[in-house]
């Protein structure tokens, strides 16, 4: 059971999307998690063929709980210690009469549990949906992006999540000890870039202005590494790589911050794809559990909002969080003279143990810079 955020102690796993002998890939999503984040889906990160279920569907699952063992050509390469002692319960093996009722008949129908328990809440028709489980069957990604006779729900209970968000940020708050930065500066340069680029494509190839705020973050994150990684409560340790989480509002209230991948190694185009998919994905109440496990710094942007600028709070165990506030005309000074130019606030809360001031002003600053000249991005 992947860890998928510092304020998560178990979960539910609620569904199997594959079944024993299923040849499995790095980055296949082989079950669905539910947490108080909503329903998320579980990657694997080994390839093989998979070979036991370890966990029963509807069993609550402590953190670092193997769910599975995989067999590779010869040996097992991800095989699975055998459960602790205080979930002997809900990690047994999985019995084969138990992986027939995953995805029993029903009028004719294959269709798991949580597949009829979700296309009950949301009056889906299941004769209607074409499964893509094993055999055929019915599983509850294909409910998910079926039609609705109701009005959709996004699956996520908003108040457990709020209690999730209060428990991380007072954590965040009692055990962290943040120190805030802010830079104004102007943004022409920038946001005649975005223009030009989006006058020249078709809609679904354009990119929004904060693409390009996170591309910058991210290459500046390249020289700054003390604000990328994580500090466990004895040390900080950097990160080999880059995952930017984009802090993303869910509809109806609540909030997630899940991780782009690899974000200095992506150019403008595939980042505006990426984060497209974040979003669409994170509104609906569907996340992956590798885009929740490992941000290795945060940024969050109110810019549609009206708001100036922001002080956000860290989310454990990460070191920092860059925000971003709304793009306002204001003087500014060029030359001798006086001119109204567009001009962007950014904020920086890191954590003291892993930087300080001083370094935290270079890191801004180069922000800054880096969207002075938009083309470098």
């Amino acid at each position: 059971m992947p860890s998928l955020g510092a304020d998560m102690e178990a979960g539910t796993l609620i569904e199997w999307l594959k079944k024993p002998g299923d040849e499995v890939h790095r980055g296949d999503i082989i079950a669905v998690v539910e947490t108080e984040k909503g329903a998320i889906e579980v990657e694997i990160f080994e390839s093989g063929t998979l070979d036991n279920l370890l966990i029963e569907e509807g069993s609550k699952v402590p953190v670092g709980t193997p769910l599975a063992t995989i067999m590779g050509d010869e040996k097992s390469i991800a095989a699975a210690p055998k459960p602790p002692p205080t979930a002997s319960v809900a990690t047994r093996e999985l019995p084969q009469s138990a992986l027939r009722a995953a995805a029993p008949m029903t009028m004719g129908l294959r269709a798991s549990p949580a597949a009829r328990r979700l296309a009950q809440e949301r009056g889906v028709d299941l004769d209607q949906v074409r499964g893509s489980g094993p055999e055929g069957a019915i599983i509850r990604g294909d409910v998910a992006g079926a039609g609705s006779a109701s009005r959709p729900r996004t699956g996520i209970d908003l108040s457990q999540m709020r209690r999730a968000i209060a428990a991380a940020m007072a954590r965040s708050k009692r055990e962290i000890p943040h120190y805030y930065l802010g830079h104004s500066f102007e943004v022409s340069a920038a946001q005649s870039f975005v223009e030009e680029y989006n006058s020249e494509r078709m809609p679904a190839d354009r990119i929004l202005f904060v693409a390009l705020l996170i591309r910058a973050t991210a290459l500046a994150l390249r020289e700054f590494p003390e604000f990328n990684g994580f500090h466990d409560g004895q040390s900080f340790q950097p990160s080999e790589g880059i995952h930017l989480g984009v802090a993303i509002a869910i509809r109806g209230g609540g909030l997630a911050a899940p991780a782009i991948h690899d974000t200095d190694g992506l150019a403008l185009p595939d980042l505006m794809a990426k984060l497209r998919d974040l979003v669409i994905r994170v509104r609906r109440g569907s996340f992956r559990s590798s885009e929740l496990a490992d941000p290795t710094a945060s940024i969050s942007s109110l810019g549609e909002r009206g708001v100036d600028a922001l002080l956000p709070v860290i989310y454990p165990p990460q070191v920092a969080i860059i925000g971003f506030g709304t793009i306002r005309p204001r003087p500014w000074v060029i030359d001798d003279r006086i001119e109204p130019l567009p001009v962007l606030t950014a904020t920086l809360g890191a954590d003291h143990r892993a930087s300080d001031g001083h370094r935290g002003a270079l890191l801004l600053a180069r922000i800054a810079e880096l969207l002075q000249d938009p083309k470098s991005l």
